[in-house]
């Protein structure tokens, strides 16, 4: 299982478009074959600071998801919503695979 972690810059006084991005990717995400862990936005601290989570099986099956959500209508519409309203300064992916599994008492 690999899991990729988007970091976001976003116009903090744009926070609820950022929103609204990620209720949309909330219903996208997993209907076009990721695992999706969520989105965050700011909270506490950094006004501009939000992740993205999901989960893949493999750099080949997120291959094919990214395929299928670039057909996807609400993908589609939600890559352009974000250029359109111009919310998102920058936009990091980083890759990772678990290393502190199995976790809890191994007694």
């Amino acid at each position: 299982m690999l899991t990729c972690i988007i970091q976001y810059r976003i116009d903090p006084t744009k926070k609820s478009q950022f929103e609204q991005y990620a209720r949309n990717w909330g219903q996208a995400i997993p209907r076009c074959g990721a695992d999706l862990v969520g989105y965050f936005a700011p909270h506490e601290g950094s006004t501009s600071l939000a992740y993205g989570i999901y989960n893949v099986k493999s750099l080949a099956d997120y291959e094919n998801y990214r395929a299928r959500l670039a057909q996807d209508p609400l993908g589609r519409e939600n890559y352009e919503f974000a250029q359109s309203e111009k919310f998102l300064l920058r936009e990091e992916r980083s890759w990772l695979k678990l290393a502190s599994a199995p976790h809890g008492d191994l007694s």
